[in-house]
């Protein structure tokens, strides 16, 4: 791995980390409600519509590859590219669709490489019935890296803005129903008249 001294270096994403899936689980394996979200293409970053067993979950995550907390999961397959960063609640997640780089974060932090996947102009295949994003072309796309303080200071920038956004769509329905309820009470408190003995 080169070491940068000045500016940033270009890598393959392959070089700091395999790409990893968990184990196929079969449908029959899986049912409405349940122990442990499971996790499809369809309902990946959304609410779940299916789970398996608390078994099965031990077995498959001691046994197979499973997610770190901190780890970016990426869709292949359906809304590619899109990403979560892993948060270390019990779930499990649909194989080959649903993928991860198993990044020990020496190089690159997590939550830069949840921000550069964003960006990353991700090279999909098209010749079957849906467009996927094969491990190889995940493992051969390049990032350009900064030093870990430089990619501390850029998360610390876009988090902001991740939050300030979030607090926009969350907090002005909740600031307008507060201004809302204050309205109310002081209508009914300038318009409520006590009668005069």
């Amino acid at each position: 791995m080169c070491q940068y001294v000045f500016g940033y270096v270009s890598i393959e994403l392959g070089s700091i980390g395999k790409v990893s899936m968990c184990k196929r689980i079969m449908k029959a394996e899986t049912s409405p409600d349940g122990d442990v979200p499971f996790y499809k293409i369809g309902t990946f970053g959304k609410k779940p519509d299916a789970y398996i067993s608390r078994e099965k979950f031990e077995e498959y995550r001691k046994a197979y590859s499973f997610p770190k907390k901190g780890d970016v999961l990426i869709s292949a397959a359906g809304t590619i590219g899109r990403t979560v960063i892993y948060d270390g609640e019990d779930a499990y997640y649909q194989d080959s669709n649903i993928v991860w780089i198993d990044n020990d974060e020496s190089v690159v932090l997590n939550r830069y490489l949840f921000y550069c996947y964003q960006l990353q102009p991700w090279a999909v295949s098209e010749g079957g019935t849906i467009a996927r994003l094969y491990n190889d072309n995940i493992s051969r796309a390049k990032i350009s890296v900064p030093s870990i303080e430089e990619q501390k200071r850029i998360i610390a920038i876009l988090d902001r803005f991740d939050t300030l956004c979030i607090d926009l769509s969350s907090g002005l329905p909740a600031e307008i129903e507060a201004r809302q309820k204050q309205y109310e009470y002081y209508r009914d408190k300038l318009l409520t008249f006590t009668p005069a003995d």
